[in-house]
């Protein structure tokens, strides 16, 4: 059986796989869409813990999907750049209080629950040592701003969880191009097997259709305040923005839409579908530099103007080294004007993003399947190969 051939899961029992997204923005659990439906093709059973605002994306993302609540890390954020950092380091110990509380939560679960196989997206404690464990993140090195010992000493703690897992899975490209740079590429590397997934993304690309379609997308995300403080910048630049917009503020649990005014449209979420016609056809997206984010735009192959979460060194890395290599714009959210990105993307050079091929994903978690339970697969012959 070769690598690309479609397979499905031949066994007596379905074989169960237990995902845990993180819980900081929906980046994690948007990411994770993709593996849960080639999971699902193959015939496996997937239930998703998560917490409620998680678990609504996913059930209108995936309707019948199961779900099952776990805690989130409750972490609070700084509306300055510079405090940013200082909070989140002073949260390290109520970080890992809530990796034993996970942790706990996993064994209690386990107790009336049969899973072969676990993927936790950047959950620490979401492994057992009974269940084959993956660990799925592209950030194998954080950044810190200033300090490289610090880095390095977050390093060492980051490897002392994910070595603790069978695999580690990174959402990029093995080689050169990649998305995420020394993130997903550093020069010291964890100890479990490592698989580079290629891209994950939940979206296809679609043909430019000008006509009736919005010159901007723009998207809000990330945790509070600074969603909101994102919001109310772009709202007061859209005020004398002549052309046609959509914005869509990451809210999947509110209901009523904010009112838009002259040619700008608002909406608190969008279902997958509907986002990938927004954003295929629009002429520019503006938005975070979140990975996930960033992996969206690449499969849709579009010009964007990314404006990375101030303090958030991973996001400012991100745009940094994305528009080193022509693949977006990068401005910095103090002082940002929509006058001038947008005159600056008229003339900027964009890279051609079609170098990335967007399917490898599910050719890597078919020679994972093959490798790890070969014995309950067969070939599934009414699939096109």
């Amino acid at each position: 059986m070769t690598p690309r051939e479609k397979i499905n899961i031949n066994s007596k029992r379905r074989f169960r796989v237990l995902i845990a997204p993180l819980d900081w923005g929906l980046g994690h659990t948007t990411r994770c869409l993709p593996i849960i439906k080639v999971f699902q093709r193959m015939g496996a059973e997937i239930v998703v813990a998560c917490n409620e605002n998680q678990a609504h994306l996913l059930l209108r993302e995936i309707p019948g999907l199961q779900v099952t609540h776990i805690n989130g890390y409750g972490l609070n954020y700084s509306r300055s750049k510079w405090m940013m950092w200082i909070r989140i380091i002073f949260q390290i110990p109520k970080i890992l209080t809530a990796i034993k509380r996970e942790k706990s939560w996993l064994i209690s679960f386990l107790k009336g629950e049969r899973f072969d196989l676990i993927l936790s997206d950047n959950r620490f404690g979401l492994r057992h040592p009974s269940v084959y464990s993956i660990f799925l993140t592209h950030q194998l090195r954080i950044r810190v701003p200033v300090s490289s010992w610090l880095e390095n000493q977050l390093q060492k703690l980051n490897y002392r969880f994910i070595n603790l897992f069978n695999e580690c899975w990174i959402p990029d490209f093995e080689g050169n191009p990649n998305l995420a740079g020394e993130l997903s590429h550093p020069r010291q590397l964890p100890q479990p097997k490592l698989r580079y997934l290629g891209a994950l993304s939940r979206f296809a690309e679609k043909n430019l259709l000008n006509e009736g379609h919005p010159e901007l997308a723009i998207l809000i995300s990330g945790p509070e305040p600074q969603r909101t403080i994102f919001e109310n910048l772009l709202i007061n630049e859209l005020m004398d923005f002549n052309g046609t917009a959509v914005v869509v503020r990451g809210l999947p649990t509110e209901s009523r839409n904010k009112e838009g005014f002259r040619n700008i449209s608002f909406f608190n979420h969008l279902a997958a579908a509907e986002l990938n016609e927004l954003l295929g056809n629009c002429k520019f997206v503006i938005c975070r530099s979140g990975y996930t984010s960033i992996m969206d735009i690449i499969a849709l192959r579009k010009k964007s103007i990314l404006i990375p979460t101030p303090g958030q060194t991973e996001q400012e890395y991100l745009a940094n080294y994305l528009m080193e290599k022509n693949w977006c714009i990068n401005f910095h959210q103090k002082n940002f004007s929509l006058q001038k990105a947008l005159a600056y993307a008229q003339d900027f050079a964009y890279a051609d993003l079609h170098q990335f091929k967007m399917d490898q994903f599910e050719i890597v978690i078919q020679d994972f399947m093959q490798e790890q339970f070969k014995e309950i697969l067969q070939p599934d012959a009414s699939r096109e190969n």
